[in-house]
Parts: C-alpha cells; structure tokens; sequence
C-alpha cells in the first residue's frame, strides 16, 4: 500500500527525528552539479544524524540515490541500478531505499510501478525533509510517499549542513528553478519556476566555506544571469555581476565558477566583472546548442547565430586568455542536413575550448517530444560522429597554443589511472597531468609541455 503524506502532517514536519548513530549511509548520484550539490546536503543531513558513509550498497544501512532526467539515458541507468538493488534488498530487508531527484519528482508512479520495493519517493523541493522521511517509514511502513510541487527561499540546499566530497570547493546555490521556455529540457517541470537567494546569505555562507578551507567556488543556477530578477532590495533587483565581484572578493576564495549562464541574458556587465575580479575564472560556459537559426527558433532559445557570435566575441575580447565551453544538441526534430551544416559552421567559427555534445532525447511532457520530424537514430549517430571529430580537432589546436606556457593549475588529487601522477585545473578548466606528490586543494604553476583534445600534460615549475 501507497501512502501519500502531506506535508502539513504533524508527523513529518515537526517530529523531532530519532538519532541513528552507528548507522551508515551511501548516496548514489545522476546528473548534473545540481544534483551533485543536493546529494551532499543529503549526506550532511545523515551525519547530523549520527550516520556515517558507508563505501558502497553493501555496507550502508540507507542507500538514497539522486536521480536525473535530462536525457533518457539517466532514466535508463536509473532503473537499472534499482533493479540491481532489489537482490541486496532481498538478502537485507532492513536496508531502507529512497530516491530522490529529478527522475522522482516527474516519474514517482513509475518508480513505484517499476520497484516496489523502494521505501521512499520524494522530490526534488523535499531534499530538506530527508530525515523526516526515514523517521516516517520506520514508523508507519516501508511504502512511503512525500510530496510538494513549490519550493520556497527557505528550502535552498545551500542552507542545509553538507559533506563535502572535496574539501576545498564548494557549490553554492544563488537560485533555483528556471523561467526559461526551451522546447527540449525538462528542467522546468521538475524544479519549478525561478527563485533567486538573498545575495547577503550567498555572501555570508562563502564567508562560511572559506573559513572551513574552501578556496574554490562555483555559483549554481539553471539560468545565473537573470539572477535577482525576482527579488527586491530597496527597490532595485540585484543583478548577477555584482554578486559574482562581491563573491569574488571574500578574503580568501582563490577561485570562482559560475554555471550556467543563458546566452540570450548574457551581458557586457558580466564580462567586465570577470575581468575586474581576479578570482572569477577566465573560462565561460555558454550553451548553444543549435547552429542553426530555424532550429534555435524551435528550440526557444531566444538568440540568432550571429547574436550567439557576437556575444562569444565580446566576452573572449573583454576577457584576455578567455576559455570557452557549450553545449550541442544533434537530430533535435526537423534539423536537415543543412540545418547540421549550419551547426557545423558556427562551431568552427567559435572554435570552443571543450564541447558537450548530445543527441536528441525526448523527455516527455516536453514540446520537443512530440514535434513532427523526428530524425532517424542512424542520422543522427552519423551526425553526431561528425560534429564530435570536428570539435576533438579544435580542442586539440587550443590546447596546443597553451604548449610552452605556464599555468597556475588547482591539484585535484591523484590520477585515477596512475597515482604517480596529479591531476589538476588550469583557471580555464582544462584538465592538466603532472609528476608529483601535491595533495589535493595546492595550488601550483606548470609549464604545458604536451596537448592532447581532452588533457594537457605539465611540468612542475619550482
């Protein structure tokens, strides 16, 4: 039997959660740095409660695994880790499964449908109300719904205790949800319209992170330049470069990121507190996902080609030594050949640092899902193929300018194929490997002595 709690119900709100020290937990994580940031809000809210992380599902007590939707392949890799749950599920029927996410907030029947066996669904504005969840499943049963469709300022991750994967970066949440309209993403749908945080407590938690040895930011928002658009302070809007020079000049942050901004509300401002702020980044995430205008059109993303360009011009002009990421999406409904051809051009046009390149996945209850002209799977691979070599060409030529140069790099830690050598990142988020023994969170200067598409190789300057 299903139950589904509101949550008014006494019982989940203000009953004060049982204390579960000596249990253990294990978070499993799909999807994007949203994602990444809820799961560590999740774990920081089990240790408050006595619990430790455990190495894997077999030595955990709880396993919550926070889910993505953006692509059907997560969907895929989803219910595939649930299936492989379900015989450890059999052999220890106390371990507790919840799931949480994207995926849950747009597909909790189906979870339920699918695996039965799961103890809690919750969605995406209920990260906050993990505890709550556990105390209500163990009191009334292993089949236990919770769910809310708003979210408000007072239920941003950032403002719930953390375990930190790494201990010197740090997420930071400056809004949540997105007003934007594109035909193909599920975002909306899932987390809601658009609510900016407070820049004062965006301030006072880096304040916070520096002073327990955070040096690395990066500022989250589906949309970060329209950051503040709903908010009002003394009667105007904060606006996203004041904020991103106020976070870059907090005593002690070495490093800030920012992910990710939308072209169409990309501004000159924005680039000129990059370069005015030496601890912001030179390096600029801008998704364009289609070359085409008839495409974009389609799309809704709200720009032409040539404006995309004439935006990308402007930053890398404003910002000396700018390093350049996107996002491309291959067979979206009705793209042509020349449609393709299109994208082609304007990629090698703009010759971007780095690319993550995409084929179309309908998400249903998008627009995208049902447009007529649906571009068959072997077009789509061929094209995608083409668009992935001509991209691995231009982010080997950028890479190779960078040979002979130094770099200030951030250490990582070891690489995970030869712990002889560190891994690190430039201030351009380019991946460079190095002989050494640096712990994680040094900062070091490399000269490039070596380029491939995807890393760079250095020397350890003394």
């Amino acid at each position: 039997m299903t139950q589904i709690i509101s949550l008014d119900a006494p019982a989940v709100r203000h009953r004060r959660p049982p204390t579960r020290s000596g249990r253990s937990y294990y978070v499993r994580t799909f999807g994007c740095q949203m994602n990444e940031h809820d799961s560590e809000r999740i774990g920081g809210l089990l240790e408050a409660d006595g619990m430790v992380p455990a190495a894997g599902v077999d030595d955990a007590d709880v396993v919550v695994l926070n889910t993505c939707t953006i692509r059907e392949n997560a969907d895929n890799r989803l219910y595939g880790y649930l299936g492989a749950l379900k015989a450890v599920k059999e052999r220890r029927p106390e371990l507790q499964v919840l799931v949480g996410g994207c995926s849950a907030q747009k597909d909790r029947e189906l979870i339920r449908q699918r695996a039965a066996w799961v103890d809690v669904v919750f969605g995406t504005h209920n990260v906050h109300r993990v505890l709550d969840l556990l105390d209500h499943v163990e009191e009334w049963g292993p089949i236990t719904e919770i769910w809310d469709e708003t979210a408000s300022a007072e239920e941003f991750p950032s403002t719930l205790p953390t375990s930190r994967a790494t201990p010197h970066a740090a997420w930071v949440t400056i809004t949540i949800g997105c007003d934007n309209s594109c035909t193909f993403c599920i975002v909306p749908i899932v987390r809601g319209r658009e609510i900016s945080r407070r820049p004062g407590d965006v301030i006072a938690e880096v304040r916070g992170l520096v002073a327990d040895g955070v040096s690395e930011v990066t500022l989250l928002g589906q949309n970060v330049n329209s950051y503040g658009r709903d908010l009002d302070l003394n009667g105007r809007s904060p606006v996203f470069a004041d904020l991103l020079r106020r976070v870059g000049e907090v005593d002690g942050v070495r490093r800030v990121w920012f992910t990710s901004p939308h072209p169409k509300d990309f501004r000159e401002d924005v680039a000129e507190a990059m370069a005015a702020t030496a601890a912001v980044c030179e390096q600029l995430h801008l998704p364009l996902q289609s070359g085409s205008d008839r495409i974009l059109a389609a799309m809704h993303r709200g720009y032409r080609a040539e404006r995309f360009l004439e935006k990308l011009a402007m930053a890398r002009r404003v910002v000396p030594d700018l390093a350049v990421s996107t996002d491309v999406i291959v067979g979206f409904p009705g793209e042509t050949e020349e449609d393709f051809a299109a994208t082609l051009e304007v990629m090698g046009e703009a010759r971007f640092d780095q690319a993550f390149t995409f084929q179309f996945s309908p998400r249903p209850g998008t627009p995208a899902a049902t447009m007529p002209d649906q571009v068959s799977p072997a077009v789509v691979q061929e094209r995608f193929e083409r668009l992935v070599e001509l991209q691995n060409r231009i982010s080997l030529e950028r890479n190779e300018e960078m040979v002979g140069r130094r770099y200030e790099v951030l250490v990582e830690g070891p690489s995970r194929k030869d712990p002889a050598t560190i891994t690190a990142r430039t201030r351009g988020n380019k991946t460079v490997h190095f002989t050494g023994d640096d712990p994680a969170g040094s900062y070091r200067d490399v000269e490039i002595v070596r380029a491939a598409p995807h890393h760079l190789m250095g020397r350890r300057v003394r």
